[in-house]
C-alpha cells in the first residue's frame, strides 16, 4: 500500500516537473501515448516532445529519487531498533532472574562477617519472598536475636522485635550486619530499583561482560549508583560496585560458586567487601532454596507475630 501511494505521488511529481521543464512549449501538452507499467499496473501519458528533448527523462529520474527517499524513510520508521535503555533493562532483568526466582520462594542464608581487629561473626537468616515486592527476613541465629523479623512491602521496611509492641520503620540502606545492608537481603530487584544503561564491555578470562551503570530511581533504594558486570552470553552476574549519594565507592561484591538452586544455576556465595576499610568483608552463603506458594497475608504487619 505504501509503495502504491508512493508511485501515485511520483506521477503527481512528474506532472508538476513537466510543467516546470516545458515552459517553452506550453501549447504542446500531452499526446495520448499510452504505456502500461508491468511494475504496478498503472497507466500514464508521455509527452512526445519531452521524450525527444530529454526533459521527460530528467523528470523521471528526479521523481524516482524522491520516491526512493520517501520509501527509505518509511522503511526506517517501520523497523525501529530497541533503544539502548531497553537493551540495558533486559540484561538487568535477566540477571535478576538468575540471582533469585521471580515467583515465591524460601532460602536460608548464613552470613560470616570478618574484621582484622575482631573475631568473625556468624548470623543465620531465613528469607521468604514473593514477586520482588514482598519479603520477610527472619533471624534464626544467634538464639539471642531469634524472633526478630524484617518485613518489606515495596521499598518500605519494618522490623519487628519481640520486646517492642509495634514494628519499627527502617530503611533499605541501613546496615543489617557486617557489610550487608537491609536491602541486600530484603530486596534484590535491580531492574525495578534502578535506571540502567550499558557503559562498556570488558573481556575477563575467556568471557565478555557487559558493564552497566545503574542509577537509583529515588533515594529510598539501597544504593544510589551501581556499576554491574554481567556475562554477555549466559546473563550471569559477575561483580558489582556500590556507590553513595556523593558517588563515593562504598562496597564491592562478587557473585560466586554457581550451583543449582530452585531449578537453575545461581550464585550461592556473595562476597561483599568494604571499599574504604581494608580487610572488612561479609560472605553470604545461600542454601536450601525452594519454590513456595506464599499467601499475601504473610506479608503484613498483623501477621508478623504468627511467624516462628
Amino acid at each position: 500500500c505504501n509503495i502504491i501511494q508512493g508511485v501515485d505521488c511520483l506521477f503527481a511529481e512528474l506532472i508538476f516537473l513537466e510543467y516546470v521543464f516545458d515552459t517553452d512549449d506550453a501549447h504542446g501538452w500531452f499526446s495520448p501515448s499510452v504505456i502500461t507499467s508491468k511494475w504496478c499496473g498503472r497507466i500514464f501519458m508521455v509527452h512526445k516532445d519531452s521524450v525527444r528533448n530529454g526533459r521527460w527523462i530528467l523528470a523521471l529520474m528526479s521523481g524516482i529519487f524522491l520516491l526512493l527517499q520517501s520509501l527509505s524513510v518509511a522503511a526506517q520508521g517501520s523497523s525501529v531498533a530497541p533503544t539502548d535503555d531497553a537493551i540495558a533493562r533486559s540484561i538487568v532483568e535477566k540477571a535478576d532472574k538468575v540471582r533469585f526466582p521471580a515467583d515465591g520462594f524460601q532460602v536460608d542464608i548464613v552470613i560470616n562477617s570478618q574484621r582484622p581487629d575482631k573475631d568473625a561473626d556468624m548470623r543465620k537468616y531465613r528469607v521468604l519472598s514473593k514477586g520482588n515486592e514482598n519479603t520477610v527476613v527472619m533471624v534464626t541465629e544467634p538464639a539471642s536475636e531469634r524472633g526478630q523479623i524484617i518485613l518489606m512491602k515495596g521499598r518500605d521496611l519494618w522490623v519487628f522485635m519481640p520486646e517492642v509492641s509495634q514494628p519499627v520503620r527502617i530503611s533499605l540502606a541501613q546496615r543489617l550486619t557486617g557489610q550487608v545492608a537491609n536491602g541486600d537481603l530484603a530486596r534484590a530487584n535491580f531492574a525495578g530499583d534502578y535506571n540502567p544503561k550499558v557503559i562498556g564491555t570488558e573481556k575477563i578470562g575467556n568471557d565478555s561482560f557487559h558493564i552497566l551503570e545503574l542509577i537509583a530511581v529515588d533515594r529510598s533504594v539501597t544504593y544510589q549508583r551501581v556499576v554491574y558486570w554481567v556475562n554477555e552470553k549466559s546473563g550471569w552476574p559477575l561483580k558489582a560496585e556500590f556507590y553513595s549519594l556523593s558517588n563515593r565507592l562504598m562496597k564491592k561484591c562478587s557473585y560466586e560458586n554457581f550451583q543449582t538452586l530452585a531449578g537453575r544455576l545461581r550464585p550461592t556465595r556473595l562476597v561483599m567487601e568494604d571499599a574504604l576499610r581494608n580487610g572488612e568483608k561479609s560472605i553470604l552463603e545461600y542454601s536450601d532454596m525452594k519454590l513456595r506458594d506464599l499467601p499475601d497475608k504473610l506479608f503484613t504487619k498483623e501477621y508478623l507475630k504468627k511467624l516462628d
